[in-house]
């Protein structure tokens, strides 16, 4: 496999250093290192930019671009215009490139930040992604409770990421979706879904909306980094929320959209399992409402309550309620098919019978509300006809012995398979053969005709963080599974540390 050149890696750096005192719309003063190549007013032949079989155009190609746009920024006309045909060219190229070699679709996870207000900014970071061989954005639109929407038209509860004097119209959304057309991107939204963020979790009007265990707890004091703020997909007042951030966001018409975080919080150690119903973010009013309903009986009813309340049930709690209602059968619930018990089971029997089926039956019921709130989330993207995707873990799901599991319950396997499915094989081992095997297990449970699409993360040309470079996931992956014809690199900021960080922190004037 050849290694790839990282452009640009030596002229590159007075743009990056410019960033962090002025933000973008300064980057023309570095121009007067390199302007050298082009003179305002002089016509150039834009030959076909040569690609390697990354589709990553060349050193000269991408520092001819950004020439041109530093020189578009100052004022120049004629490099405006040369600048928009040459993006439009590359486009061209880009589109041919990605037909002609694999994967047809190649996509990277990128975050914006208020300093991309700065004009340029949107243009210098797009032009990068096509650089790399890209032909679709995952943007982050929805993140630690901000929105990448205007703030004069923001309906949402979240704060508009955007908060710069005279910003109030400022849609960096619409924005980045036009220029990522103009480059031939397809630019899908990328959402955070059951993690509203610590903001959320601070609003007294909220507080019956956020997940809860059976202590009491909400994630925020769960999760290590204290910032994930995880709620009960049951909620009405959540489902609101929810549908209103999802049709502001549509209303900017992306490619598609992205589910992610469709799960419960995961915690460390011991905490990273549930095996205990006090264990399972359902305590909350709606859940909890919602779980009792699905008893079927009084009798089920009345064993659900108590194994909840109690964290389990006694031999007393099984005679009391038969005491209670004579006239029923056996405890029911859906799912419990009844029918089928004996019906002279001795009481120690069916006391072990009912534990394990009401643990059973309360694992399910936290996880069909992910389920559930997956499907609410991207059905007015699916009436649209616009792609809707779910970004999950492959190994979030896991029984861990004999009836304890993964504390995320993100029971991906249950997705709704028209939807495009993105598991992220993040795993790192001695290789890609964890790789593999998480991807494969995914294609192995997918229902026929779902799309799976595999989040890989990396970088081009080196190990990183541990992660194998992207050319030997890649290769590995095409062997695999040659059948897969679309992938995604995690993420822009990885790949882009540097120049990501002077964005992330630049001072707006």
């Amino acid at each position: 496999m050849p290694k790839l050149r990282q452009h640009g890696s030596g002229k590159r750096r007075g743009l990056v250093s410019i960033f962090s005192r002025h933000c973008f719309s300064i980057l023309v003063a570095s121009s007067l290192a390199v302007t050298s190549f082009l003179i305002p007013g002089q016509h150039y032949q834009f030959a076909n930019a040569a690609t390697n079989a990354y589709c990553q155009l060349n050193d000269n190609q991408v520092t001819q671009k950004e020439q041109l746009l530093q020189l578009s920024l100052e004022g120049n006309s004629q490099a405006r215009q040369e600048y928009q045909s040459l993006i439009a060219e590359h486009a061209t190229i880009m589109q041919q490139c990605r037909q002609q070699n694999w994967p047809q679709e190649q996509a990277i996870w990128l975050r914006l930040y208020p300093c991309d207000v700065s004009p340029g900014s949107i243009d210098y970071v797009l032009d990068r992604v096509v650089n790399q061989g890209y032909n679709r954005v995952h943007l982050e639109v929805f993140y630690d409770s901000q929105v990448l929407l205007p703030p004069a038209d923001n309906p949402t509860p979240w704060s508009a990421i955007v908060r710069s004097p005279g910003g109030d119209n400022v849609d960096l959304l619409k924005q980045t979706i036009k220029k990522g057309h103009q480059r031939g991107l397809k630019v899908y939204a990328w959402l955070f879904t059951m993690n509203f963020g610590y903001s959320y979790a601070q609003r007294q009007d909220r507080q019956e909306a956020l997940a809860r265990n059976g202590e009491g707890e909400n994630s925020l004091t769960f999760v290590s980094d204290r910032s994930q703020a995880f709620i009960d997909p049951y909620n009405r007042q959540v489902q609101e929320d929810y549908h209103r951030l999802v049709n502001a966001v549509l209303k900017r018409k992306p490619d598609g959209i992205l589910f992610d975080y469709i799960r419960y919080p995961r915690g460390s150690g011991n905490q990273s399992l549930v095996n205990n119903v006090k264990d399972l973010w359902i305590y909350s009013p709606a859940s909890l409402q919602t779980l009792y309903n699905r008893g079927t009986n009084e009798k089920g009813r009345a064993l659900i309550k108590k194994y909840v309340n109690q964290g389990n049930i006694t031999l007393k709690d099984i005679k009391d309620v038969d005491l209670n209602y004579p006239e029923e059968g056996e405890p029911s619930w859906q799912g419990r098919p009844t029918s089928s018990l004996k019906a002279k089971a001795s009481l120690r029997d069916r006391h072990l019978r009912l534990k394990s089926e009401l643990w059973f039956f309360t694992v399910a019921h936290a996880a069909q509300g992910v389920i559930d709130f997956l499907s609410f989330a991207a059905a007015p993207a699916q009436q649209q006809n616009i792609p809707a995707g779910g970004v999950f873990f492959p190994d979030a799901n896991r029984l861990v012995g004999n009836a304890g599991f993964d504390s995320r319950l993100q029971a991906w396997d249950k997705f709704p398979g028209s939807l495009e499915w993105h598991p992220m094989a993040y795993s790192v081992c001695d290789g890609t053969d964890c790789i593999v095997k998480e991807i494969e297990k995914v294609i192995d449970n997918a229902p026929q005709g779902t799309e799976v699409i595999p989040a890989l993360a990396g970088v081009w040309g080196q190990e990183y963080r541990k992660h194998p470079s992207l050319e030997q996931q890649m290769a590995s992956l095409h062997r695999a599974f040659p059948e897969i014809n679309s992938v995604s690199h995690f993420a822009y900021s990885w790949q882009e540390p540097e120049v990501d960080r002077q964005r992330k922190f630049c001072n707006l004037q």
